[in-house]
């Protein structure tokens, strides 16, 4: 699920075509603006794109529904926020109890939670005056940033560091590294379980 860009999209891309992701497979990509480039991103890989958006829905319920069908539809096992920008309810996150995983800009719990997104993670890690940032990958409950970490990597900050050049090296150094690592991880937990409930070892 994306709002953005989607390099974040894109390093999941790069990683299951490298072979890194054996477990799981990029089956749709949803965002909630019509003009992500993110999308163009999965088109070019042969994805399918659907895009919901809240205001052509009935409120938050509404909109969390239509992403719901479209992912029963296709039988989805893990969904993973790459730069969502819309905050999903406890309804929906309780739906999908550690099968929502999230990359947030930061080492968690530093820097992160309401208000924390894009150069704003940043922005507040230079104000404050850390020594080392990084990205953290995490399952998605009903709390901002607040469910159990999966994987982290830190990225030391420079001197003449700005917003944008730390958050293009947290990206480059840290997100796009740990985010197909967490869901080829996540993607074989889920793998295994299915297999022990069916009898397989």
């Amino acid at each position: 699920m994306v709002s953005g860009g989607g390099t974040n999209l894109q390093a999941l891309i790069d990683a299951e075509k490298a072979g890194k992701i054996p477990h799981g497979h990029i089956d749709l990509v949803i965002s909630n603006r019509e003009g992500a480039y993110a999308l163009t991103r999965a088109r070019n890989a042969g994805i399918e794109t659907v895009v919901v958006r809240k205001t052509d829905r009935d409120g938050q319920a509404g909109f969390e529904d239509r992403i719901i069908e479209e992912l029963e539809k296709r039988g989805t096992e893990l969904i993973i926020l790459a730069g969502f920008m819309s905050i999903l309810s406890e309804r929906f996150t309780e739906k999908y109890p550690e099968r929502i995983i999230n990359v947030h800009p930061s080492l968690i719990p530093a820097f992160c939670g309401k208000g924390f997104y894009g150069l704003k993670v940043h922005e507040a890690a230079l104000a404050y005056g850390v020594k080392v940032t990084g990205a953290t990958v995490h399952f998605v409950n009903e709390i901002p940033d607040g469910g159990r970490i999966i994987k982290q990597k830190a990225v030391y900050i420079k001197e003449d560091d700005t917003p944008e050049t730390l958050q293009r090296r947290v990206m480059e150094e840290a997100e796009w590294i740990i985010l197909p690592e967490a869901a080829e991880q996540v993607c074989r937990e889920i793998s295994g379980k299915k297999e022990d409930s069916d009898g397989k070892i």
